[in-house]
């Protein structure tokens, strides 16, 4: 057994802790702790004869863990993911929290592809005949690369944030290098949350005199919040590992 699995068995083994203890240690109310034990959060606490709860310090490092979580992926999916955190094995643990930071990375990624899609349209309006035919892309194409499904693409060109050209009797859609990067800024709007109509506005904007810096500011605020969470889920990781590793002793 590793140190942190060490330390782990050697927390469980310290003296009960009260509910109010728990809430004082963890920053959480004594009815959120309960809450969260009734959820699945916290492992089920041990019930004294006169029916008290009796926590230990790993039920309060599960608390951590979790407001750590919250912070990364919202509460919704750190409830439901910090359970099988706790009762799956280390290997499907390790998977389930090297995702979170895939996810992250991917993340990050996808506003720094829009960012210099901003430049290229911000150029394009400068650039007269830039275009090249093999720099195009299909529906398919393009849906594979922003990884969204190809009916997310006609519907956001129902409401008039893409606007792709149509080729061949089958009126094929054709998304030019331009229509890609808006694709692309599209995307990263959407997943920092902005509804259908303000991506719209944002979008119109583009080719008013201030609407990319505006755009740039929206795009590296985006930055920002993801590379909060992604502190969030470091500032978790021992306690992390204390959940993951407890009850299980390493290959």
């Amino acid at each position: 057994m590793d140190e942190t699995a060490n330390a782990t068995a050697d927390e469980t083994r310290r003296a009960p802790l009260r509910t109010l203890d728990v809430a004082r240690l963890s920053g959480y109310s004594a009815q959120q702790v309960r809450d969260l034990e009734r959820l699945g959060v916290l492992p089920p606490a041990a019930r004294s004869d006169n029916g008290y709860r009796s926590y230990t310090q790993l039920h309060v490092r599960a608390l951590r863990a979790y407001r750590g979580l919250a912070a990364a992926v919202g509460p919704v999916e750190a409830r439901e993911l910090l359970p099988r955190l706790r009762t799956g094995t280390l290997a499907e643990a390790a998977a389930e929290v090297n995702a979170v930071h895939a996810r992250l990375a991917r993340e990050r990624d996808e506003v720094l592809r829009a960012l210099r899609a901003l430049r290229v349209i911000e150029a394009e309006a400068h650039t007269a005949g830039a275009e090249r035919e093999g720099d195009a892309m299909t529906i398919t194409e393009l849906a594979g690369a922003l990884g969204v499904r190809a009916s997310t693409l006609r519907f956001w060109e129902r409401e008039g944030l893409l606007h792709p050209e149509r080729v061949t009797s089958l009126r094929a859609r054709r998304y030019a290098p331009a229509a890609v990067g808006a694709a692309r800024i599209v995307a990263a709007l959407r997943a920092a949350g902005y509804g259908i109509a303000a991506v719209r506005e944002v979008m119109d904007s583009l080719h008013r005199p201030d609407g990319p810096r505006d755009t740039r500011r929206i795009l590296d605020a985006r930055l920002d919040r993801i590379a909060e969470r992604t502190v969030a889920l470091l500032h978790a990781g021992t306690d992390l590992a204390a959940v993951v590793t407890a009850g299980h002793a390493p290959r």
